[in-house]
Formats: C-alpha cells, structure tokens, sequence
C-alpha cells in the first residue's frame, strides 16, 4: 500500500500521463514522423509517440512536446529483452556492457551473476546489484540458485537460501536464477527445495539440458518456468508442452537459434524469446547481440511479426514484466528507431525515456570494481601437467563446436615413463584445471579432444562456474607459463607458445571482467583468438568453449578440479 509522501507523489504523476496523453499538455518528449510496430497486431502506426518521464503516454494521433525528436522514415519497435544472460562472460562490467549493447537496442537484460557468486559469494552478488542501479538499460538480477553448481567443484564460495531470500526485496533483484542442478531437483535436494520454496511465488528460471519424460515433469512441478538449454525440435517441443517457456539462445559458444527456428511462428510465439546466455565483445562487435539473433531469424525466413514479438512482448510476459514489451501508453517508453525491420539497424535507442547517447552514458554513477587479486592458485611447474596412469583405457572429452554438450570418447592413450602425454596427431591435447580460490590446491588432468591444438597452451580463470584455472595444451613448460602468468595478472585469458606469452587479457575483477572499455577488450580477442591460431587451434571461440568444458551440469563429459565428471551419471570418473 502507497502511504505517506507517496501518495501524492504516484497521484500527480499518474496526473501528468494523463493529461500529456489526452494532449491537454505537452508531453516531455514526442517522437515524430516514424511508425509504430504493433507487435500484437502486426500493425504499422503512423502518428506521433509521446512520452512522459519514463512512460508512453500516446501513440498514433498528433502530440505536442516539450523536446520533439524527428524519426521520420524510421520505424520503431519496442526495446529488446534478454532473457538470460551472464554479464561477466561479456568480459566487462555491467556499467560497460551497457554501453556496449544499449545503443543496439538491448533496453532490458535479466541476468544471473553465479560467475562472479562462485568466486566471491554474496559480495559478488551485491557488486552486480550496485552497479545495474546505475545503468542506462534495465539491468535485472536474478538471485543465482547453484553457488557452486554441484559437489562436484572446489568454488570460491557456497551460497544457501537464507542468503539469497535477503535480497529479494532489492529493486534489481528479481526471482531465482538458473536451477542448474537439475538431478538435485528431481531427487528432491533439501537444500534446493529450500531455495525453490523461498522464491515460489516468483520467476525461476531453468537450466536441464536434455531432461526428458517423468523427470521433466518433477522438475517443471518444482515451478520452474522458462528453460534455456534445448538444443533441437524435439526437445524444444517437449519442454513447451510441459508449460515452459523456451529461451533461444545464441551466444559466442551455444548457437542454437538455427535448430529452433522452426518453432518461431505465430502460434509459438507467445512462449518464446531470445537469449545470449554468454556472448564476448568480440561477437558483439563483429555480429550483434540479440539484433543479430533478429536479423538472422528473419533473413531465414521468420515473420517480423515474430522476431520482434519474441524479442520484446513474448519475452516480458515470460517474466512477468508487465510494464514493457509493446509500443503502448502505459508501458516503458523502451523504443528502438530501426531503418529498417529486415537489417534491424538501430538509429536510436531510448530507455525509460533517455536516448542512449555517449552523454547519457558518462553522467552515469560510478561502483568501485570488488575482487582484485582473487586468483590464489598454487605454484605449477611443466611436471603438474603431467598425467600418471597405469592403463591405456582412457576417457576423453569431446568437443562439439557451437555447443556446450561433449561428447564421452574413449581412447587407448600408452603410459610413457608414468605419465600419458598429449598426442596431437590424433588431437588429443591435455586439459587441466588447477584450484585457484586457496581453498585445497586440487590438480586435475585430463584429455580433450577438438581444438586441434599442434603446439603451445591456452589457459583461463573463466572456467564455468567454480572459475578455478584451466589449460588446454600440448607441451607443459607452456602450459605451466600460461597457468602461472594468470595469477600475476589478476586472471584472465593467455596464450603461450615456445615459452613466450604471445597474447593476454587481464580480467582484475574476479578474474572474469575487466576494467577497460569494451571496445580495448574487444581488440585484444582479436590479439588472442590469432595467437590460438598460431597454435593450430581451430574453433572459432576457443576461450568460452574452453571454459564450458569444466561446467558438470551438461553432458556428458567434463572436468573440474576434483578429476573428470560422467555428467551422465553425475558421478567423478575413479
């Protein structure tokens, strides 16, 4: 209930809407000369837009304003809204990534902060609340649900459900984020229980890849609504029969929007929406963020009804935003001037009413950056790479490109002088991960297979979603070089190569996000990803490929610091 100096306050605003709506005053800002896109009705409006403080007053009739702003020849859509993302997989601040895919027309981004959770726990949680009060864009934290995201990882910090429910009453804080530990779920896991009672009568977003029949069922029971993990039609199908809500997704690694295209037309519309899930600065400048996903949808063949719909609309209502999604009086004055629907080229991009523009972005608030000097790994040296075994039998990761699942290859590998070295003329290289939050030291090794790595190491402290370090490479005095470089620049991606550091990017914030702006961080992918070439590397995003690598909770193989995980099973290999 509004008491107080409230009551006034909504009162005499609700007043102004009004009277600027009916037109009886000027309204603080009108866009003039564009058309509107219904995205209900499919509808192209002609006629002014008028705004009032953050919210469209008016559309289709002719305003007066305080500010006109000429759109003529433009064709506005409602902002864009994704639906699940990690911010520090963008490698940035959220401060930074506003600027990075604000003036694309991303107007909203729900995110969940279990990267920088897992090192620094709730602290980490609460940099990301400070700092989304100050974006441009609407940034909305989900409260992350799996710190760490099973028993099966060393994280830098655990998270119960006391702790998240204390921040529900935030401002940016929204529902539960990703449940990722489904067979906790479906076994009925007290401490996940307990996490899922606290946010019932909110959103909880979903993570179960593959997750089919009675299984599916308990876990969509347990009220969790929206999913983001399937990868094909049929899977895609089931969920959706189940009352979930699907997120398509498209990042720098997970490319799914090709395989679900199908399902984008009028009748499934209302149940889906985008998502980036992790997407860097290098495939943003390169490609786009969710207007790439737009203009991709419809140069295969999709509606602009429905690219833009599941864009905007479709994604709102999946979450319960009431007060965005459509070009509407009431809503969110969230508009983005496009040239055209087909490019989804945006001119101009407005939020809450502010036009993004270089100025808006500097009179932004300041947060100061948590978590410097968070990589605490033990020392390395060529001999930790080394892999002791006493049989060929030997279990291997398998890498599958555009998709965080692997497979779980078997391969005959000979101990040689009591270790089981990379052998790079069949591409398997060693892969390693190493402790690095000073919780116990863990070194785990194992094999991969798909980079096509022919010399060198790569190695990083974004390692989903315990962040301890991990290496990729075929000789150890440089994979030792690369490990150790992480610690002295606070982490963040390497490159070594005949004992020289060939290419770096330091990430001082928790190891997973730098202080520099998007665009330096973006020129020193380009620095990396040509240096992993130089390795023979062939996949495309070799670094958050790699970190998915070391994520348990997607099948079927991977590892964490505690030794190779049958995701299958969801067991540690002996």
């Amino acid at each position: 209930m509004t008491h107080g100096a409230e009551g006034p306050a909504v009162t005499e605003r609700l007043a102004r809407r009004i009277a600027q709506g009916a037109g009886r005053e000027p309204a603080d800002l009108v866009l003039r000369g564009g058309a509107v896109l219904d995205v209900v009705t499919g509808d192209l409006i002609a006629g002014d837009v008028a705004i009032c403080g953050d919210r469209i007053v008016g559309i289709g009739a002719t305003y007066e304003g305080r500010v006109v702003r000429e759109v003529k020849g433009l064709t506005l859509v409602p902002g864009f809204i994704d639906t699940h993302l990690h911010i520090e997989s963008s490698l940035v601040t959220p401060l930074e990534f506003d600027r990075c895919v604000g003036p694309r027309g991303v107007t909203t981004a729900i995110c969940d902060p279990h990267e920088i959770a897992n090192v620094l726990g709730m602290d980490g949680i609460r940099f990301m609340l400070a700092q989304a009060e100050h974006t441009l864009i609407d940034v909305i934290v989900q409260l992350s649900s799996c710190v760490p995201s099973t028993e099966m990882e060393t994280s830098g910090a655990r998270i119960e459900a006391a702790e998240l429910a204390a921040l529900r009453a935030h401002p940016k804080a929204m529902g539960l984020a990703e449940v990722m530990n489904y067979p906790g779920v479906v076994s009925g896991d007290p401490g996940l229980l307990e996490k899922l009672a606290a946010f019932a009568d909110g959103p909880i977003d979903g993570h179960a890849p593959l997750l089919s029949g009675r299984d599916l069922n308990a876990y969509v029971a347990a009220g969790i609504a929206t999913e983001h993990e399937a990868t094909g039609l049929a899977e895609a199908r089931e969920k959706l029969q189940r009352g979930m809500r699907i997120l398509i997704r498209e990042g720098s690694v997970s490319k799914d929007l090709d395989a679900l295209m199908p399902l984008m037309t009028e009748r499934l519309a209302p149940y889906l929406a985008f998502c980036t899930d992790d997407r860097n600065p290098l495939d943003i400048g390169e490609e786009g963020h969710l207007d790439h996903m737009i203009r991709h949808a419809i140069a295969g063949g999709v509606d602009p009804l429905v690219a833009y719909r599941i864009a905007s609309l479709s994604a709102a209502e999946a979450f319960g935003l009431k007060d965005r999604g459509q070009i509407a009086p009431g809503k969110r004055a969230d508009i983005v001037a496009l040239g055209s629907l087909a490019a989804c080229d945006a001119q101009a991009v407005w939020c809450g009413g502010v036009e993004l523009t270089e100025a808006a972005f500097a009179a932004r608030g300041k947060v100061a950056p948590v978590g410097r000097a968070s990589v605490k790994a033990p020392p390395v040296t060529p001999g930790t790479f080394r892999h002791g075994a006493n049989r060929t039998a030997t279990d291997v990761i398998g890498i599958q490109p555009g998709r965080i699942l692997t497979d779980h290859l078997h391969e005959d590998v000979a101990p040689n002088g009591g270790d089981k070295p990379p052998d790079p003329a069949r591409d398997l290289a060693r892969i390693t991960v190493i402790e690095r939050h000073g919780k116990n030291g863990n070194v785990a090794s194992g094999f991969v297979r798909g980079f096509g790595i022919r010399s060198g190491a790569v190695a990083s402290t974004v390692c989903h979603d315990h962040h301890n370090i991990v290496c990729v490479g075929v000789d150890y005095a440089d994979m030792a070089l690369a490990s150790g470089r992480l610690a002295e620049i606070e982490g963040g991606f390497v490159v070594a190569k005949g004992s020289v550091i060939r290419a770096e990017l330091a990430l001082p914030v928790a190891g997973l996000m730098s202080l520099e702006p998007f665009e330096t961080v973006r020129a020193a992918l380009e620095e990396l990803r040509e240096a992993a070439k130089g390795l023979g590397i062939v996949l495309d995003e070799p670094f958050l490929q790699l970190a998915f690598l070391a994520l348990p909770v997607i099948p079927a193989l991977k590892i964490s610091d505690r030794g190779m995980i049958d995701v299958t099973r969801f067991e540690i290999l002996p």
